[in-house]
């Protein structure tokens, strides 16, 4: 069962903690479509 599965999600990763990167692929094996990933530094 896919959760996320037809949706359109950005994704926002922090520097310091989980990378945009790795929360791109779980959205992805969700069932998601990634339309924008990024990782930011929040200080």
């Amino acid at each position: 069962m896919a959760i996320l599965n037809g949706k359109k999600v950005i994704v926002i990763g922090d520097r310091d903690g989980i990378p945009g990167p790795a929360i791109a692929e779980c959205a992805v094996s969700a069932g998601a479509e990634v339309v924008f990933s990024s990782t930011e530094c929040f200080v």
